[in-house]
C-alpha cells in the first residue's frame, strides 16, 4: 500500500511539472537559492566558530541580502497549493470510501474467506486419510489411454508420497469435492528413476525431465484427473474437465503447491510440493 501511494505521488509530481512548466522553473530557482543560502550559512557558522570574531551586523546583512532568494509571488503560491490539493484529493477520497463500503461492487469474498479458513484449519489440525483405491480397469479405458497411453503401469500408492505432500493433496481433493463438486482421482504418484527415463525417451510431448529431475522421484508430485459417472475424464477438451482443472490449479496453489498448468509446457493435472535441494535441475518437473 505504501509503495502504491509513493508511486502515485511521484506520478502526480511528474505530471505537475509537465503541465505547469512555470512551476518547474520556480522549484529549480528555489532549490538553487536554498543551496546557496545553506552554503553561506554554513560558511558563516564555520567562520565564527574558528575565528570567534564578531562580524558587524551591517556587513552580515549586506552579505545575506546578496544571496537571499526573491520571495515567491502570490500567483506561484496559489498554483502550488492547488497542485498539492489535486494530488492529495484522489487517495483521500478512495480511503474514505473504502472505510465504509466495499469499493468492488458485486464482489463477494465470503467464499474465498471460507476456503482460506478451511485450508488453515486442515493444515494445522485434522490429518486426512487417502481415499480407497480405484479399480485398475478404470485407468485402461480407450478414452484414458488415448490421452495417457503409459498410465497402466503408473504407481498410485499414497504410502509412497512424502507425508507433507500427501496431506496437501488430500486437502485439495477435499475442497474440490465439497466446494465445487469435482471427484478427484490420482493418476500417478511416485515414479521410479527407470520409469522417468522411459517416459523421457517417448519425447518432449510426454516429459522433458529425466531421472531425478522430477519431483515424482521424491514422492512430491502427482498427476490427477476427475471421475464422472464412474469414469475418468482426463482430456481438457471436455469443457467440464477444463473448468475443473482451472479450479484444481487455484485450490492447489492456495495450499502452497505448484500447478503444472502455469508452465510453458502446460500439464493441467500435475501438482508438486517444491522443497529446496531436492531436484537437480529446475527446467522441468513433469
Amino acid at each position: 500500500m505504501t509503495y502504491l501511494i509513493i508511486s502515485y505521488l511521484l506520478a502526480c509530481f511528474v505530471l505537475m511539472l509537465v503541465f505547469f512548466p512555470s512551476l518547474k522553473d520556480v522549484l529549480v530557482y528555489k532549490s538553487i537559492g536554498f543551496w546557496v543560502i545553506s552554503r553561506r550559512d554554513a560558511y558563516i557558522w564555520w567562520y565564527k566558530l574558528t575565528h570567534r570574531n564578531r562580524m558587524q551586523q551591517g556587513d552580515d546583512g549586506a552579505k545575506a541580502s546578496s544571496f537571499r532568494a526573491e520571495a515567491p509571488s502570490q500567483e506561484y503560491m496559489v498554483l502550488l497549493l492547488l497542485a498539492l490539493c489535486l494530488t492529495a484529493l484522489p487517495p483521500l477520497l478512495v480511503w474514505s470510501v473504502a472505510e465504509k463500503n466495499n469499493i468492488l461492487d458485486g464482489f463477494d469474498d465470503s467464499q474465498m474467506r471460507e476456503s482460506n479458513d478451511q485450508i488453515i484449519t486442515l493444515l494445522s489440525g485434522e490429518k486426512l486419510v487417502p481415499p480407497p483405491a480405484l479399480p485398475p480397469e478404470i485407468f485402461s479405458t480407450q478414452d484414458v489411454l488415448l490421452v495417457r497411453p503409459a498410465l497402466v503401469d503408473a504407481s498410485r500408492d499414497w504410502i509412497l508420497f512424502d507425508d507433507s505432500f500427501s496431506q496437501h493433496l488430500l486437502i485439495v481433493f477435499k475442497i474440490m469435492r465439497e466446494q465445487y463438486g469435482y471427484e478427484m482421482a490420482l493418476l500417478e504418484g511416485y515414479r521410479s528413476p527407470e520409469r522417468q527415463n522411459a517416459l523421457a525417451n517417448l519425447g518432449s510431448s510426454v516429459t522433458n525431465a529425466k531421472a531425478y529431475q522430477s519431483y515424482h522421484q521424491f514422492g512430491l508430485a502427482a498427476d490427477c484427473a476427475f471421475k464422472r459417472n464412474g469414469k475418468l475424464v482426463v482430456s481438457e477438451k471436455d469443457p467440464w474437465a477444463m473448468r475443473g482443472y482451472q479450479l484444481y490449479g487455484e485450490v492447489a496453489k492456495s495450499v502452497g503447491l505448484t500447478w503444472g498448468g502455469d508452465w510453458t509446457m502446460m500439464d493441467f493435472g500435475h501438482v508438486e510440493l517444491r522443497k529446496p535441494s531436492t531436484v537437480k535441475h529446475q527446467f522441468s518437473k513433469r
